[in-house]
This record gives C-alpha cells, structure tokens and sequence, in this order.
C-alpha cells in the first residue's frame, strides 16, 4: 500500500534550474484525483490545475506535498485570506494509499501551519452539483465535519467566482466551511 517510509509532509521545492518535472508530477496527480472527485461537474477532459500553476503556488511557499520515501502521495494548498483566515484547497491523495490517513495528515498539517503563522480560522470550499448527490461530495461533506468543520454559507459560484460559470457541466454551489483553530 505505501513505498518505504513514513509519511512526511513538507513545502513543495522545485529545482532552481527547472530541470525536475516536480510540478507536473502533483499537477497530475491533482487532476486524476479531482476528474473522479468531480465527475461529470465540467466539460470531459477538464483539467483542474496544470503544472505552471503548481509551480507558482510552490514558489509563493503556498504548496505542501505528502510523500512516502521519495514518492509523491497527495498535496495541499494553503493561502492567507486576511489577518486571522487561512484557507486549505487542491487537497488530493493518491487513490493508491487510500486508507493510510494521507488527506486527514494533510489537512491536521494545514491547520497547524495556519495556527503557527497565526490564523484563528480555517477555511475550505466543496463545489457541489446543485441538481444531483454527488457521491465524492456526500462524502467530503460528511468526513470535514467529523474533522470540526462547520458549514458557514453556500453561494452560487457566479456570486463567488463568476469566471467559473461557463466552465461547469452542470449548476453548481460553492460551500463553505469553518473550523476555529488553536
């Protein structure tokens, strides 16, 4: 189930010369865990991140990524929303080490790099199907509150990110969830 090791969680380093495919190794990885996570949400063959991106949130110190010996097993992204608010998104772990606590470890690391860097809340977002149970986003709404995460608001995404209206499949709403940290 895992490659040798314990599981480490550190930020996403890049070689200073470009010559490593680091970023698009997590870029993949993201995409085939979200094309099933939100199946049937976008147009076949979206993707959800590519590698230029993934390399601008590593080099914004945005990007965690969760590694068993040398193999990449699942990600995060953490970004500062305002003085007190942080916010975890691009959460992914390898369907092949499901059941080995990857995403759980990713989101406790999260959290605490929040709460060193002095946030008193976090912050994550489902994008849901508004017309069907999705059952990716059934589960995810379950497993975050067992984790203390309390829905706050639902928004339509043309109130939240109107520029990812015409890229849906189907109507959507953006969820949003707390948790109080510390």
């Amino acid at each position: 189930m895992t490659d040798s090791g314990e599981l480490s969680i550190a930020p996403l380093v890049r070689s200073t010369d470009g010559s490593d495919d680091t970023a698009k190794v997590v870029a993949d990885l993201v995409n085939a865990v979200y094309a099933v996570a939100e199946d049937g949400m976008w147009p076949e063959g979206a993707t959800r991140t590519s590698a230029t991106e993934i390399a601008q949130c590593a080099g914004a110190g945005q990007l965690f990524v969760a590694s068993f010996g040398d193999r990449i097993v699942g990600c995060v992204k953490v970004v500062q929303l305002d003085a007190r608010v942080a916010e975890f998104g691009m959460l992914a772990a390898d369907p092949e080490v499901r059941g080995a606590g990857v995403g759980r470890s990713l989101v406790r690391f999260a959290e605490s790099h929040a709460a060193r860097l002095g946030n008193e809340i976090m912050q994550l977002e489902i994008i849901q199907p508004r017309d069907f149970e999705h059952p990716s986003k059934v589960f995810l709404s379950q497993w975050y509150p067992r984790m203390g995460y309390v829905p706050v608001r639902m928004e339509g995404p043309e109130v939240m990110y109107p520029e990812l209206v015409p890229l849906l499949a189907v109507p959507c709403d953006v969820v949003v969830y707390h948790k109080r940290l510390g």
